[in-house]
Formats: structure tokens, C-alpha cells, sequence
């Protein structure tokens, strides 16, 4: 049995991060593979060292619609079996939110979830039928390639599942992220086998968050939302040795979440 170690972090622009001294979490990073969303940058946007960083095999997808959003990347140590940038409903394609990676014992997914939008008026929210349309869509893939082996999700799924996962559930029903429909599809995803980990290892643990908003500057009172999770199928269930969320890490409104597994 080996232990593989994974972390997940929504870095609010590559190159922005890349040029802070906060990115030196990564030249320290001793996980196994790491997930990055929202890089908002192009392979040929960045200088070789950035790609492809020694010691690590390196992914990228960038958003093909439009220029500086969206984009996820994936560094792992293991040479993957195969590597794809798309769900396959091509409705559902060319934002570059997905990395598809797989290893001999597992599929892992490293995705950018998208949010919802706008409020165009109350209660709906531009992007939120693109949104649900595209969970639906990736639990499809995961529920088929799942057949063959387990299921690792990571990323920002842009919403907080429970009253626990936020500071402020109340306030927030309304609002895109803790909408009923969205906390519903989590509900859905859990009842079918998918095991959110850092609540299987830590339980219902309060003021356990992974993003903060900058216009209030909610970090320093940690008024947060935990939107970045690291799923497993049940298969893993047994597996799993610890979860974590790095919130003395900054650089983003989002900190690194972590997840180790005993293959």
C-alpha cells in the first residue's frame, strides 16, 4: 500500500499568483498530484518553467471562448495513462474547466465548477441552468467511467452543501451557491455513492472554510464559504487517511484543500 497525496486550489489567476510570494507553496508541495482552477491563462501565455515545472508532468486547459477566464491545470509526479481536457456533452465544452487524469488505480477529475451568474432578477440567475446542466453532465461521465475504476473530484464546485459549510447560511439562501437546487444536486451526489472527505475525517466541524470574499475582507473574521471540496466514490470510502484545508495559506480568496489516500 502506497500513500498518494493530492491538493486542490483555486489560485484566482496563475500568473498574478506565480509572481507573489505565496507561491512558494508549490516549490515546497510534497503532495503527489496537484489541481489548480481558475489559472485564467494559456500554456503560451506562460514561460517553460511555469508549464511544465521540474519534476512534475503537466496539464493545462484553457478556456477557448474567452481570453483570460476560467482554465484548470494539473501537476502530478506519475506519468497519467491518459490525460483529456472535456467532458464529452459538448454543450458542456470549451470554458476549460476540466482536467480528466487517469492513473492505474483511480479516475481523478480536477474541475471548475461554474457559478451562477448574475442575478437577472430575484432568484434567477443567469448561468445557473448552465451551471446544474453542467454537474449533471459531469456526474453522467464520473457514474460511467466509475464502472471501470474509482472516482477523485476535485475542485471549486461554487457551493456550500450545508449550514455548516458557510458562516452565514441564512443570509445566503437566496443567493447562487446555497440556492435549494444547488445543495440538492450535492445531496443527490452523496446519496450516490460519493464521499465528501474532509466532513468524513473531521465530522461536522464549524468555521471550516476555503474561500473568503475580498470586498469585506472576511479572511480576517473567516466569514467564509467552504465551495472547494475533494470527492471520492464509496469505493475509496476505506482508503481515505486525512482531508485538510490549508487556511493559513494565502494568495487567493480561495486556500489549498488536501486530500491522502492509501492505494
Amino acid at each position: 500500500m502506497a500513500l498518494m497525496r493530492f491538493n486542490s486550489w483555486n489560485v484566482n489567476g496563475f500568473r498574478a499568483i506565480s509572481a507573489k510570494p505565496d507561491w512558494s507553496w508549490f516549490a515546497g508541495n510534497t503532495c503527489d498530484v496537484i489541481g489548480l482552477q481558475e489559472t485564467k491563462a494559456a500554456p503560451e501565455q506562460l514561460t517553460a518553467a511555469q508549464r511544465e515545472p521540474d519534476g512534475w508532468n503537466a496539464s493545462w486547459s484553457a478556456c477557448k471562448v474567452k481570453k483570460g477566464y476560467s482554465g484548470v491545470a494539473v501537476f502530478s509526479r506519475r506519468i497519467p495513462l491518459y490525460v483529456e481536457s472535456e467532458l464529452p456533452d459538448p454543450d458542456f465544452q470549451g470554458e476549460g474547466r476540466v482536467l480528466h487524469l487517469e492513473f492505474p488505480e483511480l479516475h481523478f477529475f480536477n474541475i471548475y465548477f461554474p457559478n451562477g451568474g448574475e442575478e437577472l432578477a430575484k432568484g434567477v440567475f443567469k448561468r445557473l441552468p448552465y451551471k446544474m446542466g453542467f454537474f449533471n453532465a459531469f456526474f453522467d461521465y464520473a457514474e460511467e467511467l466509475r464502472k471501470d475504476k474509482p472516482i477523485v473530484v476535485c475542485g471549486d464546485f461554487n457551493i456550500s452543501h450545508r449550514a455548516v459549510d458557510l458562516a452565514r447560511p441564512k443570509e445566503n439562501e437566496c443567493n447562487t451557491g446555497f440556492l435549494p437546487e444547488e445543495r440538492a444536486w450535492m445531496d443527490d451526489f452523496v446519496s450516490a455513492g460519493y464521499i465528501d472527505t474532509f466532513r468524513h475525517v473531521h465530522g461536522d466541524c464549524e468555521g471550516a472554510y476555503s474561500w473568503w470574499s475580498y470586498k469585506t475582507r472576511a479572511r480576517e473574521r473567516n466569514i467564509g464559504w467552504r465551495l472547494d471540496y475533494f470527492f471520492v466514490s464509496e469505493e475509496l470510502k476505506d482508503h481515505v487517511r486525512d482531508a485538510w484545508i490549508e487556511d493559513n495559506v494565502y494568495g487567493s480568496d480561495h486556500c489549498p484543500v488536501g486530500l491522502a489516500l492509501d492505494l
